[in-house]
C-alpha cells in the first residue's frame, strides 16, 4: 500500500460492543500490526428520528480507551471524535491527561463541534457560535497543558491562575485532531490542529480537495502542512452486495477492491485509515446478532491485517 497506516475501530456501538470484546479486539488488532485503536462519542439518540443504528447504543470513548490501555502496549489510542462544547476544558484536560498517562503517552485527542441540537440541549450548552467556542476551547486546553501557573480568560472559558498537575506524558500535549467537513472546519484544522479526521459520511472520492484546503490554511497560518496528519474513518463493507447501477462505494466490495481504495486514499494525501466496523449496520446495530457481528468484524480485522 501507499504508505497509509491502518488502525481499527474498537467495539463501542451495538451488540458486539461488550467489555470482553473491547479487550479481545484491542489485543488482536495490536498483535496483527494495526497502528491505532479508535472510539467515538454519541451521548443519546432522539426518541423520534433515525440517525442510524450505529448511534443508538454507544459506550463512552474515554472510558473504553482506558479499559484497553491496560491490555495493550504499542497501538495508539484515538478518539474520533469527542464534542468539545459538551464539557469544560479543565474537565476534559484532566481526563485526557490521565488517559495519556495510563497508556504511556499513546493518546490522540480528536475534537469536534457537535451537530445534534438534542445533545446540546441535554448538555446545557448553546448551539449557536459552536465554531468560536471550539476555537477558544482549543486555546484553553493547550494553556492548561502548558507550564504552571495556568491562567486563561476568554469569552466562553476561564481558568483562574492555578497549578494544574500532572501534565500529559506527551509534550507539549497529546496530538489534537479536529473533525468537520465544512470549509470553516477544514480551515480551523489547518490553523490550529495537528491533523484532521474525516466524518463517517465524507465523500472519499473528494478527500483530496478537503486535504488541500486544510493544507492551504496551515500554510497561510505559517505552519508546515506536511507535518499534519490526515485520518479517514474507513466504513468498510467487505463482500457486501454492490449497487445494481454498477456504482461502488469506496471501501466496499472485495478485499482487492478495498485495498485498491486504500492505496488511492494514500495517493490523495491520507496518512492513516482506521477500519471502523461500528458504522456497518450489520455489526454496529444493537439489533444485530452478536455472533454474526463478531464474525463479520473479525473477518475485516484479519483480512486487512497490516502484518
Amino acid at each position: 500500500m501507499t504508505g497509509v497506516r491502518l488502525g481499527f475501530g474498537l467495539p463501542v456501538s451495538g451488540s458486539w460492543a461488550t467489555p470482553e470484546a473491547m479487550v479481545r479486539y484491542a489485543r488482536r488488532a495490536e498483535g496483527l500490526g494495526y497502528a491505532s485503536l479508535w472510539t467515538f462519542q454519541r451521548l443519546l439518540h432522539p426518541a423520534d428520528g433515525d440517525w442510524g443504528p450505529m448511534y443508538r447504543s454507544v459506550h463512552d470513548p474515554i472510558v473504553t480507551l482506558a479499559h484497553v490501555a491496560a491490555v495493550t502496549e504499542r497501538a495508539r489510542l484515538g478518539i474520533a471524535i469527542i464534542n468539545a462544547p459538551f464539557v469544560a476544558p479543565i474537565v476534559l484536560a484532566k481526563q485526557l491527561t490521565t488517559l495519556d498517562a495510563v497508556s504511556g503517552g499513546r493518546l490522540d485527542a480528536g475534537l469536534g463541534l457537535g451537530w445534534s441540537p438534542e445533545e446540546f440541549a441535554a448538555t446545557g450548552v448553546p448551539y449557536e457560535r459552536r465554531g468560536a467556542r471550539v476555537e477558544e476551547f482549543i486555546g484553553c486546553l493547550k494553556a492548561i497543558w502548558g507550564d504552571d501557573p495556568v491562567a486563561f480568560d476568554g469569552e466562553f472559558y476561564r481558568v483562574p491562575p492555578a497549578l494544574v498537575d500532572p501534565k500529559p506524558v506527551q509534550r507539549p500535549h497529546p496530538p489534537v485532531l479536529l473533525g468537520g467537513a465544512a470549509a470553516p472546519a477544514l480551515r480551523r484544522a489547518g490553523r490550529l490542529a495537528d491533523g484532521w479526521i474525516s466524518a463517517s459520511r465524507h465523500d472519499l472520492t473528494r478527500i483530496g480537495a478537503a486535504i488541500t484546503e486544510v493544507k492551504e490554511a496551515a500554510r497561510a497560518a505559517g505552519r508546515d502542512p506536511e507535518r499534519l496528519r490526515f485520518i479517514v474513518r474507513g466504513v468498510v463493507h467487505l463482500d457486501d452486495p454492490q449497487p445494481h447501477d454498477g456504482g461502488r462505494r469506496p471501501l466496499s466490495g472485495s478485499a482487492a477492491e478495498i485495498r485498491g481504495d486504500l492505496d488511492a486514499l494514500g495517493d490523495h494525501g491520507v496518512t492513516e485509515v482506521f477500519l471502523d466496523p461500528n458504522f456497518n449496520p450489520r455489526i454496529g446495530s444493537p439489533d444485530a446478532d452478536p455472533a454474526e457481528a463478531d464474525r463479520l468484524a473479525t473477518n475485516i480485522l484479519e483480512t486487512f491485517a497490516p502484518g
